[in-house]
């Protein structure tokens, strides 16, 4: 592992055993001011993780001792603020959601462009608060509540472990109960207004985020009461505050 670059600058770790693109990433990257981190195994990628301060993944999925979608799965969870691209040659749209799904942020087929990957990167960061969020009031729909100042969700009194984006697409919701909310809005609140990807990374997001509700509410030894989620073909999505659930809808845990 080797690392290069300023000392303040944005750290990102490439995750990538073909030293061509190593080196070609690492170049282009310490080129633009980034500090960079290469690692060529998922298992030193995790190492080097969990030791320094890492502040994006440039992940490949095709690494030498263990898949990168693990890789993935793995910083997500023990990392939930990570900024996690994949880089990789597999181009089918169910490696793209399996990929999304595991966690990444973002994915880039082989060849690409290093502008292009710059300039996602910038869209990405350009998310990420640069100071304390304004305190705001918790939402509380139902038995659900929403604290998106300190970026907490409650099911009763117990807490319900989510992934950014998935926490991000319920806030985006909850501040509008009720309220049709189109894919074009969510993906702009969500994931940037400059997103490159495919739009079928909200529907996976949506998908993942039903679920872990849903489990927790399985789990809970009291009877709870969840908000649904309404798919609105063509249009998006809509958050609806429990009396409003017409029979059948919006809480299923499928997409």
């Amino acid at each position: 592992m080797r690392t290069t670059g300023a000392a303040n600058a944005v750290s990102v770790l490439i995750i990538e055993d073909d030293d061509v693109i190593g080196r070609h990433l690492e170049a282009g990257l310490r080129g633009n001011g980034y500090a960079v981190n290469w690692t060529r195994t998922g298992g030193s990628a995790l190492a080097e993780a969990r030791r320094l301060p890492v502040d994006v993944a440039l992940l490949d999925l095709g690494l030498p001792d263990m898949d990168g979608i693990d890789v993935a799965r793995q910083l997500r969870d023990e990392f939930p603020d990570l900024l996690i691209l994949i880089l990789t040659a597999r181009s089918e749209e169910i490696d793209v959601i399996v990929g999304l799904d595991a966690g990444a942020d973002d994915y880039l087929v082989k060849p690409f462009s290093l502008t292009v990957l710059l300039a996602r990167l910038r869209a990405h960061l350009r998310r990420r608060p640069a100071g304390p969020v304004a305190p705001s009031e918790p939402v509380r729909i139902g038995d659900l509540t929403v604290d998106i100042a300190a970026r907490r969700c409650r099911l009763g009194d117990r807490e319900v472990e989510l992934r950014p984006k998935e926490f991000e697409l319920l806030a985006a919701l909850a501040q509008h109960p009720g309220e049709a909310v189109s894919r074009e809005s969510l993906m702009a609140w969500v994931w940037d207004e400059n997103w490159f990807g495919p739009t079928k990374t909200l529907d996976v997001t949506m998908s993942s985020l039903r679920r872990r509700l849903h489990a927790a509410t399985a789990a809970s030894t009291a009877p709870l009461v969840l908000p649904g989620f309404t798919t609105l073909r063509g249009h998006g999505y809509r958050l609806d505050p429990p009396a409003s659930v017409p029979p059948g809808e919006g809480n299923s845990p499928s997409g």
